[in-house]
């Protein structure tokens, strides 16, 4: 391929993978001739942060409309509704027996995620969840049943996957072009406010949330690296709640991997590193390494285009030269809301399509569980204080101990009485 040529394509890939981001002009659907009756219909329950990106990623389909939101906040739902023409709803049962709708995108904080699912697969709806898919492996393997006797779709949003920065090092893996992989490392040093904790009485606890900076912020890149690296066989780790206040959860997390396949890696994520850094994903191999950041290609380095480097690796300078051109600060890093849509609409296509073809999705329910299943050996181990080895009893769930203490406090006037926050929570708070 001509050097222009390559040019090019790198440029096309680029803008395919910032579709959508915060702070740029989105693509716009195309003006869909297809009359409602022959469009995927779909409804989105939950009208909280994430409900909007679900919105534009189906109403940039063509051949899909958004139907209904649904939300408990009725202002919440309507605000959602009008601005993409769509009908706001506060009963979830009229929703549900709607025959115009054939898809339900599940937004609620992640401890119900399994219950809404099941409702809507109950009744005839496929069903696309945000992530984790839930917050216990039992409530995951519900829900997974639940579509399977309905014989239904269940995809879960995992919309990192898609990045062609991604992709290409996922070829890279399968083809062997990374030799054999003996390490791989995934990192999301981000940062949230104690407001931002404070904002709903569901975030930070151990039954909605179901935990903080690895289930919550860092899901994204645990499924990376599991999607990237294969089974986990062990765990250790260590974490606590260090930075915040009034929360039940982690906001520190570390953990090392031992992987099915011999090679080993670390895991870590916190929502303490002010102002919020990007995500990180290290892939090792004995032919070459990777690193991404937010998706985006920052070292891509292989022996065969190389060459050997000496005895002592890369000079200095050429380093320093790299460090440099890789600073930056992450979408999310430090604003839930500054996150990309492109790929909730790469995943959305495939929902569509998959009904439209009779098979099955990209990221299914089954798949989708194995992040879960580690971010929770990873709690296991920090309570226990004990290497876990994988697979893990569904049955088991976190929170029964407190891992780390919190750092004390310095020894000052009498600290002021903790202000207790309410726990109900609303539907469309994610």
């Amino acid at each position: 391929m001509a050097k222009k040529d390559k040019e090019k394509t790198k440029v096309k890939e680029k803008d395919k993978d910032k579709r959508g981001k915060k702070g740029t002009t989105a693509a716009q659907p195309e003006a869909s001739t297809l009359p409602d009756a022959e469009r995927i219909g779909f409804a989105i329950v939950g009208a909280g942060v994430i409900g909007p990106f679900h919105a534009r990623a189906i109403t940039d389909q063509p051949d899909a409309r958004l139907v209904a939101v649904y939300d408990v906040v009725p202002e919440a739902a309507a605000k959602l509704a009008a601005e993409f023409g769509a009908e706001a709803m506060t009963d979830l049962d009229a929703l549900l027996a709607r025959g115009d709708i054939q898809v339900v995108d599940v937004c609620v904080p992640s401890g119900l995620h399994a219950a809404i699912g099941i409702r809507a697969a109950q009744a005839g709806k496929h069903v696309i969840c945000e992530k984790p898919i839930d917050v216990s492996l039992e409530a995951a393997d519900r829900l997974i049943a639940a579509c399977e006797a309905a014989g239904v779709r269940l995809q879960v949003i995992s919309q990192h996957r898609f990045g062609a920065g991604m992709q290409r090092l996922k070829r890279a893996i399968e083809d062997g072009t990374l030799g054999t992989i003996v390490m791989g490392n995934a990192e999301t040093f981000w940062y949230r406010s104690q407001a931002y904790y404070d904002s709903g009485g569901w975030r930070g606890t151990w039954k909605l949330d179901g935990g903080g900076a690895l289930m919550n912020q860092g899901v994204h890149y645990v499924d990376l690296l599991r999607w990237a690296m294969g089974p986990v066989s062990t765990v250790n780790a260590k974490m606590g709640t260090l930075a915040h206040e009034r929360i039940e959860v982690e906001d520190v997390a570390v953990a090392v991997l031992q992987f099915a396949n011999g090679a080993v890696g670390t895991l870590m994520g916190t929502t303490d590193a002010f102002p919020g850094y990007t995500c990180k994903l290290e892939i090792v191999g004995t032919e070459g390494s990777v690193i991404l950041e937010d998706g985006e290609i920052k070292a891509w380095n292989l022996k065969s285009a190389l060459g050997e480097v000496g005895a002592y690796g890369r000079s200095k300078e050429a380093k320093k030269a790299e460090a440099a051109s890789n600073g930056s600060v992450g979408m999310g890093a430090a604003d839930p809301s500054a996150i990309a849509w492109g790929g909730h609409a790469h995943q959305v296509r495939d929902m569509i399509d998959a009904i439209r073809a009779g098979r099955e999705v990209i990221l299914p329910g089954r798949e989708a569980r194995n992040a879960v299943e580690l971010i929770l050996a990873v709690y296991r181990s920090a309570e226990t204080g004990r290497e876990v080895t994988l697979p893990m009893d569904p049955k088991w769930k976190p929170g029964v101990t407190k891992a780390v203490s919190a750092a004390p406090a310095p020894v000052a006037a009498a600290p002021p009485k903790p202000r207790q926050r309410a726990t109900t929570a609303k539907a469309g708070a994610k």
